[in-house]
């Protein structure tokens, strides 16, 4: 039973609000600032799972993570999808106009762009984490200081919100995975996507071949990325998720893509959120 979950950011972070709406039963967090202290947290069995966002609607591919997942030879049993929604706050008393600097990841800043471009006074500056950012206004009491971040943050550390979904597009969603150190507990009849890596040669129509063993096998493809192998310059692995509505469809590719392709691997095998 997983009782503790290791997730990237602070309480009212996005990561943290997975970790509730994900698990059946409550579980205590392990806050890590970056992702390679969430795996580390894992791997040193810190905690019993984590939480690990792979990519956003708007802002795409979170490639770091795949590589992360791929080089510990960590396992995903699972996937949320959860509607970003990000909110401008500050502490209590203050309007926009009050409002010198704006902290946040980057990744929340780029999706906020156009909402600050109507007000050019507020300074915008990079940082670590959304609900971190939150944090620190309220432990430093920071007058003129603003954070992007989640409703939950703002109750957490006490900030008012100036402005509600301030994301230039409202319908803004991240996929996270739930990864574990060892393959999933899913029972067999209940598995309809796996997330594979592999390798091509350098050959004409290799990829392709692979791709249409997939569709032989009435596998959906929903994800392809590729990803440079560092230590050989200009060759990629391919990372992939496929759904499938019979667990044997995707044994019979497995199969033959083990054959077909190198370094052929199981990232994971889980149920579809998105159905």
């Amino acid at each position: 039973m997983i009782k503790t979950v290791a997730i990237q950011g602070v309480k009212g972070s996005f990561h943290h609000i997975v970790s509730q709406q994900f698990f059946d039963k409550p579980v205590d967090v392990v806050e890590c600032l970056t992702f390679d202290r969430v795996v580390d947290s894992l791997i040193t069995k810190e905690c019993d799972a984590a939480i690990m966002a792979l990519e956003n609607s708007i802002a795409g591919s979170i490639i770091p993570n795949y590589a992360l997942i791929d080089k510990y030879n960590l396992h995903v049993v699972g996937e949320h999808y959860l509607d970003i929604q990000h909110n401008l706050m500050v502490l209590p008393n203050q309007s926009v106009e009050d409002i010198k600097e704006v902290y946040s990841h980057p990744m929340a800043l780029l999706q906020c762009k156009e909402f600050f471009k109507l007000y050019p006074h507020i300074k915008l500056v990079e940082d670590k984490d959304t609900a971190e950012v939150a944090q620190r206004i309220h432990e430093q009491q920071l007058v003129g200081v603003g954070a992007i971040a989640s409703d939950m943050a703002a109750s957490i550390f006490g900030l008012d919100i100036l402005a509600h979904s301030i994301q230039t597009i409202r319908h803004n969603e991240t996929r996270f995975a739930i990864v574990k150190r060892v393959n999933s507990e899913v029972p067999e009849n209940e598995i309809n996507k796996a997330s594979v890596k592999f390798e091509t040669e350098h050959k004409r129509g290799s990829l392709a071949a692979i791709l249409n063993v997939m569709s032989d096998c009435k596998l959906n493809l929903t994800k392809i990325q590729s990803l440079p192998i560092v230590e050989t310059p200009w060759k990629y692995a391919f990372f992939v998720d496929v759904t499938f509505e019979s667990y044997d469809d995707f044994k019979k590719a497995k199969s033959i893509i083990g054959i077909m392709g190198q370094g052929f691997k199981i990232l994971g095998e889980y149920k579809n959120a998105k159905l």
